[in-house]
């Protein structure tokens, strides 16, 4: 790779970095190539890029943002880097699990580490953690479903005691 080539390759990575929160960094060196196809194709279903790159083309691009939020990662890039990019903090953790289901690929890729905005997971086993995380909408579906509860309530206790009152009257008619 020519001094040019690494350059372009930074700037690559530099914007890739830029441009999301969260991404992934996972070690595919024992997955075949049809199994690497496989992984990239899950990952295009669900809006993740899936970028191999040389792990000091990563940490120069990483450096370049003069972040001490990047220094937990820079242990985890030594063997074949994929880097799994994502506006989602849980999508990547989500491809990952689905695919380790399949015998032939169990256990792997292998999570290094994963910044999720300003937080640094290390380790595989820190994936059964992301995928816990709640996304965006998952959390606005909370607190909807959580102001909405106190107005059913009333709405249903006054449907019930209308019910009742109706019923009653009934039981006095006849």
């Amino acid at each position: 790779m020519t001094p040019a080539q690494k350059n372009e390759a930074i700037e690559v990575l530099k914007s890739k970095f830029s441009q999301y929160s969260n991404f992934y960094i996972t070690n595919t060196e024992s997955l075949t190539v049809e199994q690497v196809s496989k992984l990239r194709r899950l990952c295009f279903e669900k809006n993740v890029e899936l970028k191999v790159a040389k792990n000091t083309l990563i940490k120069k691009a990483l450096e370049s943002f003069n972040d001490n939020k990047y220094a937990d990662v820079y242990a985890s890039l030594h063997g074949v880097t994929a880097l799994m990019f994502s506006d989602s903090p849980k999508e990547p953790a989500m491809i990952l699990t689905s695919f380790r289901k399949d015998p032939a690929t169990k256990e792997r890729p292998i999570l290094k580490a994963a910044l999720i905005g300003d937080d640094v997971f290390t380790g595989d086993n820190e994936l059964v953690n992301l995928t816990k995380i709640k996304t965006k909408n998952e959390l606005i579906g909370e607190v909807i479903g959580l102001l909405q509860s106190p107005a059913k309530r009333v709405l249903a206790a006054l449907l019930h005691h209308h019910e009742s009152k109706a019923g009653a009257e009934t039981a006095v008619a006849e």
